[in-house]
């Protein structure tokens, strides 16, 4: 088996948040948003879609679950049917990856290298990464700045609100390998979906 790693990146923040994930090269893009997920530590609680680029980056597919509520939305390709080998390549090596299409965080994905499977090592797995996610619903990567400084400052007027809002555990500079937990992707359709698309 074939294994590709990928570079997870949100873009529009800084400092950067990050993660490194091993996947099989044959997983479809449903698996591979349920790894972002996970390696994240988003709730998968909104919905996503995928970009990928032809090799001039001149054109680009849409890639996700059809919804009949977004009839606008330029959706070509099912998430469950389409492969990632099929669209990141080494000559197209970058997808991008938009979750919660209100805050709208977009991910930079790029694939770092392919090669075989390690014996023994079960995938995906993550192998490094940077800083917690932010928080889901805090208004995305331009409010996102607002809500770090308020809970930096003690004395800022919306600083007691939003650290009962965040919780106190909330560590914007923390982020542990070892919490990362990768679930079943057709356990999660099932939560997700049921037996509808």
């Amino acid at each position: 088996m074939e294994i590709l790693q990928l570079r997870i990146s949100l873009t529009s923040i800084d400092p950067p948040i990050w993660r490194r994930i091993q996947i099989p090269a044959t997983y479809t893009f449903w698996e591979l948003h349920v790894a972002i997920q996970d390696a994240m530590g988003w709730t998968d609680s909104h919905l996503h879609v995928f970009r990928a680029f032809d090799v001039l980056g001149d054109d680009s597919v849409e890639i996700g679950v059809p919804i009949d509520d977004f009839p606008s939305r330029r959706l070509t390709l099912h998430d469950r049917e389409a492969t990632v080998e099929e669209h990141l390549r080494d000559f197209s090596p970058v997808l991008i990856y938009e979750y919660d299409f209100g805050d709208s965080w977009i991910h930079s994905v790029c694939l770092e290298f392919r090669r075989p499977a390690e014996p023994g090592q079960s995938y995906p797995v993550c192998v490094g990464g940077e800083r917690s996610n932010p928080p889901e619903n805090c208004g995305g990567p331009y409010m996102y700045p607002e809500l770090l400084e308020a809970l930096a400052d003690p004395k800022h007027p919306e600083h007691k609100r939003l650290r009962e809002w965040t919780g106190p555990y909330f560590d914007p500079e923390e982020f542990n390998l070892a919490d990362v937990r990768f679930e079943n992707p057709e356990k999660r359709w099932e939560q997700t979906w049921g037996s509808v698309h």
